[in-house]
């Protein structure tokens, strides 16, 4: 299912969906990769934030 704009809820980052721009451009600032790396990441260990921060080397932000 994709995101609908015209909704006002909490986006899902727990997943990263390629088919979006808007959450390709996010994800690529903020694990500071190329949209091209990012894809390979997915490629190999699948959409879920934490696994591809994992293979990017990427840590996770820190809650505040």
């Amino acid at each position: 299912m994709s995101d609908n704009l015209t909704k006002r809820h909490q986006p899902d980052r727990s997943k990263i969906n390629m088919s979006e721009d808007y959450e390709v451009k996010y994800w690529t600032n903020a694990l500071g990769v190329s949209k091209e790396k990012l894809q390979k990441a997915i490629d190999k260990v699948g959409n879920s934030a934490a696994a591809v921060r994992k293979e990017l080397g990427v840590d996770e932000p820190v809650q505040t």
